[in-house]
């Protein structure tokens, strides 16, 4: 059984949704952030670049054995073209997607998976410039 819990990043409220297998994360709640009234729109734009799609291919291959890697080219050969079209609905149909969830409903939005931290503190790399404008990293812990 699903089960959704949320959690607060930087004064905002993001959902948590995990099944089984997988955790994921909304994203609709993550584009709330940046323009509560187009959510749609920032999900699809996300999904338009071709890094985008190149990275949802990959968790696919690995994850989903069945993932239709023939209808992926066809998309990755065409990510980041003005005239692409790419949404949550039909990257699902289409490649036979369980990496991206879409749920509608009270709880519902756009999933992608999540790997949560084992650890409870996550390094931050401080980068500190030197004379020549190489930086040297050090690792802090927040």
């Amino acid at each position: 059984m699903a089960k959704t819990k949320k959690i607060n990043v930087q004064g905002v409220d993001i959902i948590l949704y995990e099944d089984n297998e997988h955790d994921f994360i909304s994203l609709t709640d993550i584009a709330r952030h940046k323009d509560p009234e187009n959510t749609d729109t920032i999900v699809q734009n996300w999904m338009r670049n071709r890094n985008t799609i190149e990275l949802l291919g990959f968790w696919e291959t690995i994850y989903n054995p069945g993932f239709k890697p023939l209808e992926f080219e066809g998309f990755r050969k065409k990510a980041g073209l003005n005239s692409f079209v790419m949404t949550p609905k039909r990257w699902i149909e289409k490649t036979n997607a369980i990496g991206i969830v879409s749920k509608s409903g009270r709880y519902g939005g756009t999933f992608a998976p999540f790997q949560k931290s084992t650890t409870k503190s996550i390094p931050i790399d401080k980068r500190k410039p030197d004379t020549k404008n190489n930086y040297q990293v050090t690792s802090e812990f927040c």
